[in-house]
């Protein structure tokens, strides 16, 4: 069983919206952060958003407004719901946690650092055409 599943990419035209989900395998899912990143080709990978224990997030700049992360713990789901969405959004989108942190009540830009984060999942492409 992999520890984090990724689904919900495709292609979209510019403006249009698509939600990703990221399954965590781990009892303790509740009490993690878990954080999205992205990355294109040519670019560094980019922290896009992140949700602690408490469910405070925080995101990149360049998607506020935009984007919204939201987990739900009955589920073991970390949502992504992606609105708006513009060609420079174009990226392999990947889920990330970190199970040995227990109680995880990161805030700001440490949500959205990645070595906060341990474990990564396989990526999930969205492409936003114009």
């Amino acid at each position: 069983q992999e520890p984090l599943v990724e689904s919900g990419g495709g292609s979209v035209q510019a403006g249009g919206s698509l939600t990703l989900s990221c399954v965590v395998s781990d009892s303790a899912f509740s009490r993690l952060c878990v954080a999205w990143f992205r990355h294109a080709p040519g670019r560094e990978r980019e922290g896009v958003a992140g949700i602690n224990a408490g469910a405070a997030t925080n995101y990149a700049d360049s998607v506020k407004g935009g984007f919204t992360v939201s987990r739900d713990n009955a589920k073991n789901t970390v949502y992504l719901i992606m609105n708006s969405l513009k060609p420079e959004d174009t990226a392999m989108y990947y889920c990330a946690t970190d199970p040995r942190r227990f109680g995880c009540y990161n805030s700001g830009a440490r949500l959205l650092q990645s070595d906060e984060y341990q474990i990564w999942g396989q990526g999930t492409q969205v492409t936003v055409s114009s």
